[in-house]
């Protein structure tokens, strides 16, 4: 009786076939991340509501501004000492709210519909997906602030030409300013991730940043006038202020100053956010 026998290759698999092994690196979270931020449909209509607020607001302004100016009658006192910059950057505090809600949304969002334990299953590491959200939202909200800031500029100056308040985007302060716009709202979206993922709440997230950027500094005008101007100035919108005025005003930190303590701020809301991720379990 006669065997066969069969050859076989050195090596070859012998059993069921097998999945090839991924790693997890900074570049796929990154990728990931990127990837799960523009699937959103609120990333377009929350970025498209920044820019549109960044640009309409200061148009109008401006426009105002250039009104008063033809007419020779009584100048609005929030217009007296107005210049192409301030005009610009008028609706910065309307963009902060859209940058930094939907820097909220990206983060809390996955608790809400619980990805968020389909994307640390894959990441067991954990804190790579809160770096890899900064990161990715920072970049994404610094282009769209500096879109904002120098599209305004250029349409806002090109509007008040022949008036007190032209400037000409040559100056050192002029860009500092501008630059000092983008970063400032890059920051708030930034402190929208890390406010995401610390309370793992849409709404808690968006009240607490609400809260932080208009409430706050309203509540601070109730304290004695001894403590007023030094606890005012150290507020993360005031802070952030300092950044994008062309002369920072009287009780107002340096743009140096206001940047590191902006800085400060995100950096404390990213450890609270660290921590909490890995803590407690999704």
């Amino acid at each position: 009786m006669s065997t066969i026998t069969q050859d076989r290759v050195p090596g070859a698999a012998t059993g069921p076939a097998t999945r090839p092994q991924y790693r997890v690196t900074g570049r796929r979270v990154l990728r990931s991340e990127w990837s799960k931020l523009w699937t959103l449909r609120s990333t377009w209509i929350t970025l498209g509501l920044g820019l549109l607020a960044l640009l309409a607001f200061g148009t109008i302004a401006a426009l105002r501004y250039k009104s008063l100016t033809s007419t020779g009658g009584r100048m609005d006192p929030d217009f007296a000492d107005a210049t192409s910059v301030s005009l610009t950057l008028f609706g910065v505090r309307f963009g902060q709210l859209a940058l930094g809600v939907l820097g909220v949304l990206f983060a809390a969002g996955e608790y809400s519909t619980g990805m968020i334990r389909s994307t640390l299953a894959a990441v067991p590491r954990r804190l790579p997906v809160l770096w890899s959200k900064a990161a990715v939202y920072g970049v994404v909200a610094v282009l769209v602030g500096l879109a904002g800031a120098f599209g305004g500029f250029l349409i806002v100056d090109a509007v008040v030409s022949g008036t007190p308040a032209h400037l000409g985007l040559s100056g050192n302060e002029v860009l500092r300013a501008l630059f000092g716009a983008g970063l400032y709202l890059a920051l708030v979206g930034v402190i929208g991730i890390a406010l995401g993922m610390l309370l793992r709440s849409v709404a808690g997230g968006i009240s607490v940043l609400v809260a932080a950027l208009l409430l706050v500094p309203g509540l601070v005008s109730l304290l004695p006038s001894s403590w007023r101007a030094d606890v005012a100035q150290y507020l993360p919108s005031n802070a952030g202020e300092s950044l994008y005025s062309l002369h920072p005003a009287t009780g107002m930190l340096s743009a140096g100053a206001g940047a590191l303590v902006l800085i400060g701020w995100t950096v404390l809301a990213l450890a609270g956010a660290a921590y909490r991720l890995l803590r407690k379990d999704a």
